[in-house]
């Protein structure tokens, strides 16, 4: 990647004061899966308005630029304290307050306002975000400033619990206030054709001149279970609470211990949600190397099982142990129901789509969505044998230039004479992901989750290679990019 956007899903650090640092962590550690340890101390805390955030970000070079976002989150907390945390109503003194630090944030370079109304977005202690059920009064509010400013727009995920009334909130919103909107796109199992009438709609609105895009991932939507990393088909078993703080050399000695695999195995989970989650069978797959997004049923582990006469979760654990315990089994959530597996290549294709739910930075230690990006071009452009490919060059044009048009970056996306010089050189026969590793090199040694790719022979960002074959060059050209950029017009041939 040569820009990266960030504060998605109305998460982030700023603004903030001093003694809410902590509210704003804890929501971080649990809704992107990165420990408190890390953020504690990896964070400089040298800002408390999002403007002294953004000359924070902007002092510092990168070997990608960096496009920011204001959280609503941390908006809330800002405002409201406690209150806000708690998802208390904001009075019309709170709206007021939030809606002018929105658009300082805007005037101050940031291309967009961010929020989730999603219950799976919560703290590690189980409570909600902040965000989750504010009103259309406060959502407007910050909307219609947004219009003031003449700039920003507007990124939501939602649940669609209620799709009507829901999508017709979202419109309202951009309606009114003339700001574009995206909002994130998932198939669901209990609502499998749900998504093709929120696109519907969407499209409804393009029509009406209300600018509504969906955002969707190249795959399915899903989590990664093994002994490593965070989450595993028996991290809810009371006896996993003996050996979940241990290193992993120690905790590995306990888990191939009979007796303890035996007593394991044989527990209830204590967490209804969580099992239902990460012990659905015919749900959770081998990941292998190259990593299979796409599982055929038969590979599932119920399936596997079912031709060994064998319990789930002993084969699950068994093949957990693998790799000496770094075996990582693949667990799709969403975009992923039985019968309708081309729903990611319709989702991809639809008219009013953007293709860019990555989820890079975050999710450190159950995913590694970074990888979204280059598997659009490895298996949907190459490999995939399971149903119709994709032209390459279609997906390299929504990969860059339909994503920087939709959010204001009109000076790069294009190999043109003038614009910004970021691109990519690959070798595309040698393309090819593997298998995510874990690695501890965060502040405090804290874990996360890579994935290496071959055939990226150099990656170029404002003219200047930072990235050679896998390797960093040292090279830091990338900038905080402040608002929308201007287009580039074409010179006259020579």
């Amino acid at each position: 990647m040569t820009t990266a956007v960030i504060g998605n899903c109305g998460v982030g650090f700023a603004p903030c004061k001093p003694d809410q640092r902590d509210m704003l962590v804890k929501l971080m550690e649990g809704v992107e899966d990165i420990p408190e340890v890390v953020l504690t101390e990896g964070l400089p805390w040298n800002w408390q308005s999002f403007e002294d955030y953004l000359d924070a970000i902007e002092a510092r070079r990168y070997d990608l630029d960096v496009v920011t976002q204001v959280p609503h989150a941390a908006l809330r907390v800002y405002v409201m304290g406690q209150r806000g945390a708690d998802r208390e109503p904001a009075t019309a003194e709170d709206r007021a307050k939030m809606a002018a630090l929105a658009a300082a944030g805007v005037r101050a370079g940031a291309l967009g306002f961010s929020t989730s109304r999603t219950l799976n977005h919560k703290t590690k202690a189980g409570i909600p975000i902040p965000t989750l059920k504010a009103d259309e009064a406060e959502l407007s509010e910050i909307a219609m400033a947004l219009k003031k400013e003449g700039a920003g727009w507007l990124q939501v995920i939602s649940d669609f619990d209620e799709p009507e009334e829901e999508m017709a909130l979202l419109r309202r919103l951009a309606e009114r206030s003339g700001r574009p909107m995206s909002i994130t796109v998932l198939q669901r199992d209990n609502k499998p054709e749900e998504w093709r009438s929120l696109m519907q709609r969407m499209e409804e609105a393009q029509k009406a001149g209300v600018q509504i895009m969906g955002q969707v991932l190249t795959r399915p939507t899903g989590i990664m279970l093994g002994f490593e990393i965070s989450q595993n088909p028996f991290v809810g078993r009371p006896s996993w609470k003996e050996v979940e703080d241990l290193p992993f050399a120690e905790r590995m000695k306990r888990l191939v211990h009979p007796e303890f695999r035996a007593r394991l195995i044989a527990e209830a989970d204590e967490d209804a949600s969580l099992m239902r989650r990460v012990t659905k069978w015919d749900r959770i797959f081998p990941l292998g190397d190259p990593p299979d997004y796409e599982p055929a049923a038969e590979t599932s582990v119920a399936a596997r099982a079912a031709r060994e006469g064998r319990n789930p979760a002993e084969v699950a654990y068994d093949m957990l142990l693998e790799k000496g315990g770094k075996a990582i089994l693949y667990r799709p959530l969403s975009n992923y129901t039985y019968g309708t597996l081309d729903t990611v290549r319709d989702m991809m294709c639809h008219p009013n789509a953007l293709i860019g739910l990555g989820d890079g930075g975050a999710h450190v230690g159950i995913l590694s969505d970074a990888s979204a990006i280059t598997y659009l071009l490895t298996h949907w452009t190459r490999d995939r044998t399971r149903g119709p490919k994709l032209p390459l060059a279609w997906a390299i044009k929504r990969l860059t230039s339909d994503n920087a048009r939709a959010i204001g970056l009109n000076d790069r996306g294009v190999i043109r004479r003038g614009a910004k010089a970021d691109i990519n050189v690959i070798d595309f026969d040698r393309l090819r992901l593997h298998a995510p590793e874990v690695v501890y090199d965060l502040p405090s040694g804290g874990r996360r989750l890579i994935q290496k790719v071959d055939g990226y022979e150099a990656t170029i960002v404002s003219g200047e290679v930072v990235n050679r074959e896998g390797k960093a060059t040292g090279k830091l050209p990338g900038r905080l990019v402040r608002g929308a950029k201007a287009g580039v017009m074409a010179e006259a041939a020579e």
